[in-house]
């Protein structure tokens, strides 16, 4: 999770696609983690006000066509995607992960809360199209709000592991997942939408904290899943200001670009209010807001 401008300065480039997914492990051991080398949200330009543009309609795939997915890596691995074409047009991509870990359980019975309601109405009313990279663990604690997102079209639902353990290491002191559980856990996670009855399901997949090599994008390849990681950190976990994270998004962001936000009220509070600030100004730029499909279809 990226919290701080001087932690994304400090990383390698190789490392810039990780991001520490999960909102209740990081804790305040993020110096290390991983995002784009870009501007800090320090030195980005403030965000300045527009006027109100008129709401770009969300694209809509064919009727019963199925999601678009890139090829096979060697080996049947999985194939990674982190951002469309950077010719193709003003277009970009808001991806929300809405984390859920094992343990959270007893947390969310004493009423601490890992969904955002207002967030995802708020894309409503402002007719923003989006992909929600979900854990199983998420559509099984709050199954009327997965369903409700899945059936409408405005989003897509894609997976984000069943309960947010690393599926490599090092990854943050998340719990691991084994090499040879990799498939199953992600098998699990589609198949706790499917009880949920979550019906518009991608099959594109999210690493917690972006963590993958080699050998687990082999392990994963039988699920035909493509994964998908991004190019512009928003920063928003942990955020106590909503500015930092819309000035963030809006110094990053071409053509093309995936941002990585979260769904996740008590971790990530300052979201939807960036969001507010965010879609008004990348539609004044001639930015339209389409899923990852819409991206990798236009590869």
């Amino acid at each position: 999770m990226i919290r701080s401008p001087r932690a994304r300065r400090a990383l390698a480039p190789a490392a810039a696609a990780l991001l520490c997914g999960t909102l209740a492990a990081c804790g305040a051991d993020d110096a290390g983690a991983a995002g784009p080398g870009k501007p800090s949200a320090a030195s980005a330009p403030a965000v300045k006000p527009t006027a109100p543009t008129a709401p770009t309609a969300p694209a809509t795939p064919a009727a019963g066509s199925p999601a678009p997915t890139l090829p096979p890596g060697p080996g049947g691995a999985a194939p990674v995607f982190s951002h469309g074409k950077r010719d193709g047009g003003k277009r970009v991509a808001l991806t929300f992960d809405a984390d859920m870990t094992a343990d959270q359980d007893k947390r969310a019975a004493r009423g601490e809360r890992f969904d955002n309601p207002r967030l995802i109405a708020t894309l409503r009313r402002l007719k923003v199209p989006a992909t929600v990279f979900m854990t199983g663990k998420w559509a099984e604690q709050y199954p009327d709000q997965a369903r409700s997102i899945g059936g409408d079209p405005l989003f897509e639902v894609a997976n984000h592991s069943y309960a947010h353990h690393a599926f490599a290491t090092p990854c943050y002191k998340l719990p691991t997942v084994p090499l040879q559980g990799a498939r199953a856990d992600v098998e699990r996670a589609f198949e706790a939408f499917r009880r949920a009855g979550v019906k518009n399901t991608v099959p594109y997949f999210r690493f917690p904290g972006g963590c993958h090599n080699d050998a687990v994008l082999r392990a994963i390849g039988p699920t035909k899943a493509t994964a998908v990681q991004w190019d512009v950190v928003s920063g928003d976990a942990f955020a106590k200001r909503a500015a930092p994270v819309a000035e963030a998004v809006l110094s990053q962001v071409k053509p093309g670009s995936v941002v990585v936000m979260h769904c996740t009220r008590s971790a990530a509070p300052v979201t939807e209010e960036a969001i507010r600030r965010i879609v008004p100004e990348l539609r004044a730029r001639g930015y339209e807001f389409v899923r990852v499909s819409d991206l990798i279809a236009g590869r």
